[in-house]
């Protein structure tokens, strides 16, 4: 195994290498002498006689632009002003959270947000904003509507998006991993650089914790966005995704593979992902995106070691797959599973659906915009998926049994970034009804 060393960020030639010595447990190491902060580098490994591609640190702490090569970096320097004082906001109790769903991007790149560093990092940690008309935009705004948690779509870095300065604008919203443990770099200033886009990312954080608002960043360890090419197949191959016998992956994630979170070092390298972004940036809490394809056993390590930081860090997810998983549901994490989670919550689409109407139907109807029989269903959101004599689980529209012990159990919601608003579904599913023009 080797270590190549370089002095750019992309396309150049490595400048040096180094052979990597195997020691216990297959752990493989090397130590150098010297400051080697902001050279680049990538490991290359060799299965019998055949070298795999030169591919990124798994583990790596920052990278370059486009996440082509990992970065040395000395973490200390990428503290903001204040960040050794910096605290999580008060929380009593999970049952006083209200979430706020956002896009980096999205929150402050329009023309009228009188933000500064439009779509980036930077933009989310400014305040005093407001719109041509007066009101308040960007981190305000988010105040304003009394959110106790801002909840960040994926900010890792990302597969889709070019960094390089001269590239064609692309949009994605990031649910494409590429490297775990590193900020997206087109939320940054200068993606070439993987100490500003660490710094960057801390002072948006404590600007949210500041402002009284705690962080929840949106996880996505049930796939990859590369298979064959993705870090984890360059480094151990095969190991880390559910394969059938016939040598196909599993795709429970409908986005070509799905990780075995079951397997040791999967379920190792998960919680000491999350336990970083909780330590090293003070993330307040984790949506889990796909829960479903993940095993109860690794969700619950994950849990009681996230608490073990800090008690009131907040865990999420959806409790379903996309597709058809390898793993059989009674291991799996979802809803119905949700009893023998550790104090996990699970997202209720029986809520969603009954309050707007069906999620993939664009014109169906739900309980506020006037389709009958729908009742049960909003009840049973309104206890928190748990069992109630007032509830008649018959009725209700996806399920006939509680899935919840308490209501800090289920997340309550109408709108996230699949498909429509709740102002979108209103206006398709009833397109004749007047409107306010203010």
């Amino acid at each position: 195994m080797l270590v190549l060393f370089y002095d750019k960020p992309l396309e150049s030639n490595p400048i040096s290498h180094f052979n990597l010595k195997k020691g216990k447990n297959g752990v493989w190491q090397l130590k150098l002498k010297g400051n080697h902060a902001g050279k680049y580098y990538n490991f290359q490994v060799r299965i019998d006689s055949f070298w795999l591609n030169p591919t990124v640190d798994p583990y790596a702490k920052a990278v370059g632009t486009n996440g082509e090569r990992a970065m040395v970096v000395d973490l200390k320097k990428t503290n903001p002003t204040g960040w050794e004082a910096d605290k999580r906001p008060p929380l009593k109790g999970f049952e006083d959270i209200i979430l706020y769903e956002m896009q980096l991007r999205d929150i402050s790149v329009h023309p009228s947000s009188g933000i500064k560093n439009k779509g980036k990092y930077l933009g989310l940690a400014e305040t005093g904003t407001k719109s041509p008309d007066g009101f308040a935009t960007g981190l305000d705004h988010i105040k304003e509507l009394g959110a106790t948690h801002v909840h960040i779509m994926p900010a890792f870095d990302f597969r889709s998006i070019d960094e390089l300065p001269d590239a064609a604008p692309r949009y994605n919203w990031g649910y494409d991993p590429q490297n775990y443990n590193v900020p997206e770099g087109s939320f940054s200033t200068d993606p070439a650089d993987g100490t500003k886009r660490i710094q960057e990312f801390k002072t948006m954080v404590k600007a949210l914790h500041d402002n009284g608002l705690r962080v929840v960043m949106d996880v996505v360890y049930n796939h990859t966005g590369a298979t064959k090419e993705s870090v984890f197949n360059q480094t151990v191959p095969s190991y880390y995704y559910r394969i059938h016998d016939n040598g196909y992956y599993s795709d429970g994630s409908a986005c070509g593979n799905e990780v075995a979170s079951e397997r040791p070092m999967v379920r190792k390298f998960m919680i000491e992902s999350m336990v970083y972004w909780a330590k090293e940036y003070h993330v307040d809490g984790f949506r889990v995106d796909l829960m479903g394809i993940h095993d109860i056993e690794t969700m619950n390590q994950l849990a009681a070691e996230l608490r073990k930081v800090d008690p009131t860090i907040f865990i999420y997810g959806e409790g379903w797959a996309a597709n058809v998983c390898k793993l059989p549901e009674e291991q799996r994490a979802v809803k119905i599973n949700v009893p023998k989670l550790d104090a996990i919550a699970a997202f209720s689409d029986e809520f969603r659906d009954g309050v707007k109407g069906h999620v993939f139907t664009p014109h169906a109807k739900g309980f506020i915009n006037g389709e009958t029989d729908l009742e049960e269903s909003v009840k049973f959101g309104t206890v928190g998926g748990t069992a109630h004599p007032q509830v008649d689980l018959k009725k209700v529209n996806y399920t006939q049994k509680a899935w919840a012990i308490t209501p800090q159990q289920c997340i309550n919601y109408v709108s996230c970034h699949d498909n429509h608003s709740l102002w979108d579904r209103l206006s398709l599913s009833c397109p004749k009804t007047p409107r306010s023009k203010n």
